[in-house]
């Protein structure tokens, strides 16, 4: 574990375990990079190094109060990369990470990743508009903001009790801990930053970004999403990249990494390996 401190004077706080080729792990709003460690443990296991950071305003990095938008966030990204001189790094990003993800591997390049994936993630773009007419409407993500100003210790455990682990589907049964995992980890971060942060991921389009991405890409995203919902998503995405690959899910929730860490760590494996 470390820190690094970017050219604006922003630390970001990263975990770097272990050897062989790295695996970068990108996470979802409002979390950390302690959402990875069940698979940081797995890849571990089979001989990777493995590395994840807390983004900017999230966790233990800096809670700055600006700068809370996805060409930071892929900046952010570059400099943790270039730290510790990555080379053959397959970039991995659920959710709002996975918007990262995109931007980092367009705007910086592809000389020093190999491979990545895309779970639930964000592009190619969230909202609704003209020309994305299956996207959520504004009002959605507005909700969201007005709710996280009114009480976030409240929100942050009403969303995970219900529809970012599928606790709200009939016949799934909660779990506490998780559910106290995933509030500990966004209380962890800056209300500011979770603020901006809603807009960074509704309301980027990711279209150009994916268009530029050559490597082979990953896309895994389940038919039942409540966060990203997978008509407006997944597909999409994995029809705009260049080498994109499309694995579905069927019941699955939009924290699948953690509540069906088994079979989709199983899956990653299948794809880094091949």
């Amino acid at each position: 574990m470390g820190t690094i401190t970017t050219s604006e004077g922003i630390e970001i706080f990263f975990k770097d375990w272990g050897s062989g080729q790295p695996i970068v792990f990108s996470h979802g709003w409002p979390l950390s990079a302690d959402d990875w460690d069940t698979q940081m443990l797995f890849f571990l296991q089979h001989g990777y190094r493995v590395i994840a950071h807390d983004r900017r305003g999230h966790g233990r990095s800096t809670q700055t109060s600006g700068g809370h938008d996805m060409d930071h966030y892929a900046d952010d990204l570059a400099a943790v990369v270039e730290h510790l001189d990555l080379h053959d790094a397959i970039h991995v990003g659920h959710s709002t990470g996975g918007g990262e993800v995109a931007r980092y591997l367009a705007r910086h390049g592809e000389g020093r990743a190999a491979k990545a994936a895309l779970l639930c993630a964000v592009p190619p773009l969230m909202v609704k508009t003209d020309s994305n007419p299956d996207g959520l409407p504004k009002e959605v993500f507005d909700g969201l903001q007005a709710q996280l100003a009114a009480n976030r210790s409240e929100f942050y455990r009403e969303l995970p009790s219900g529809p970012f682990y599928g606790f709200n589907r009939p016949g799934v049964v909660p779990s506490e801990a998780i559910i106290a995992n995933w509030w500990r980890q966004g209380m962890m971060g800056g209300a500011k930053a979770h603020y901006d942060g809603i807009v960074a991921f509704s309301q980027t389009d990711f279209t150009e970004d994916l268009k530029k991405i050559t490597v082979p890409v990953l896309v895994m995203h389940s038919e039942d999403d409540q966060i990203v919902p997978y008509v407006a998503s997944g597909p999409r995405s994995a029809e705009l990249l260049q080498n994109g690959t499309l694995k579905t899910y069927k019941d699955f929730p939009h924290g699948m990494p953690t509540t069906q860490a088994a079979v989709i760590n199983g899956d990653l494996l299948e794809f880094l390996q091949s």
